[in-house]
């Protein structure tokens, strides 16, 4: 696995969009402000061309141009890291256009995001051997003041922070953009729910778990969209890993409880969970619902359940902030009692 540099004092951090830009509020507030953030600690700023761009459908632009910018940022030496500006609906056809051969012969680069950002974070694991960052997108930062997960990301993009640990309170309530309630756009989370991680498979039927092995996942949305395409290089990435073992980190969009049953079950049986150790499942942003005795909880368990490692649920992974960042691709190490969650990345 090949694993980037971290940002350095003074370096360059690029922006890019290959899913969504930030043309709209409240992202856009956001993202200017956290620019000036960035620039007040001292940072360059590099802004891809389509950063602000609201022309494509389901993301910022053409497929095809949003493909150039992001192999242009992937493999220049004009910015040192890579955040991108959102997430998106249709990135999946910029897939086409990613040049990940000339990705694996550069040097290696940072890349955070995630939803969306899933068909990069996922794939430059996978076909590129490189580690990414399933962490917050740009406009996150320009939220005043920092929540500790946003902290936590750009503690981890700088190498300062190898360790990260699950947070006290979460956020149910989920902002849309037509959201006319919303007066503030930099004003932080609103967390009021309480953390409660459901475990399954623990130890000896302890809310209890310590496992390590190597991270991948990302949104369920977008993996079940890979499964058994060209770009599905899941079986060669898990035998060339297989010493290490896996522990999947997965979340879920827009999936009702359904489609969430449905994609687990299409995973499972692609061979995606071979050599498993363990599933670290995120909330769903569509929480709480019931469809026909099929709730967020049984969606998982009974399809993955059989593999008799821990599932470990509800975790903050995802689209119901805050959301811990995971270093993708790297080998990780769990420990978790209760509500109390530790995650340690280990770049071997």
């Amino acid at each position: 696995m090949r694993y980037p540099e971290f940002l350095k004092d003074n370096g360059t951090i690029g922006f890019i969009a290959p899913a969504f830009g930030c043309a709209i509020e409240p992202y856009r507030s956001r993202f200017e402000n956290a620019l000036n953030i960035f620039k007040n600690k001292g940072y360059q700023i590099y802004l891809g061309p389509n950063c602000y761009e609201n022309s494509g459908i389901g993301i910022s632009n053409k497929p095809s141009l949003c493909g150039e910018e992001l192999n242009a940022a992937m493999t220049d030496d004009v910015s040192d890291v890579i955040i991108t500006c959102g997430g998106g609906e249709l990135m999946v056809e910029v897939d086409p256009y990613i040049d990940f051969k000339k990705m694996k012969l550069c040097k290696p680069k940072w890349y955070m995001g995630y939803s969306d950002n899933t068909n990069f974070t996922f794939l430059s694991n996978i076909i590129a051997d490189t580690a990414s960052i399933y962490g917050p997108c740009a406009p996150s930062f320009g939220r005043q003041p920092w929540h500790s997960s946003i902290d936590d990301a750009f503690k981890l993009l700088r190498g300062e922070k190898l360790s990260v640990r699950g947070y006290e309170k979460w956020e149910l309530y989920e902002e849309s953009e037509d959201d006319e309630e919303e007066i503030d756009p930099l004003a932080p989370y609103y967390l009021t729910e309480p953390a409660d991680y459901k475990y399954y498979n623990a130890n000896a039927g302890e809310n209890r778990v310590e496992m390590k092995g190597r991270l991948i996942g990302g949104c369920v949305d977008i993996l079940t969209l890979l499964t058994g395409t060209k770009y599905d290089k899941v079986e060669e990435f898990l035998e060339k890993y297989k010493e290490d073992g896996f522990i999947w980190f997965l979340e879920c969009c827009d999936l009702d409880m359904l489609s969430i049953r449905r994609a687990f079950w299409q995973m499972r049986e692609a061979g995606w969970f071979k050599y498993v150790k363990g599933f670290l499942i995120g909330r769903p942003r569509i929480y709480g619902e019931d469809v026909m005795g099929v709730d967020q909880y049984n969606a998982v368990t009974d399809i993955i359940g059989g593999f008799n490692v821990p599932i470990i649920m509800d975790l903050d992974i995802g689209h119901l902030p805050p959301s811990i960042p995971i270093i993708s691709g790297s080998i990780g190490k769990v420990m978790a009692d209760e509500n109390d969650f530790r995650l340690d990345y280990i770049l071997e």
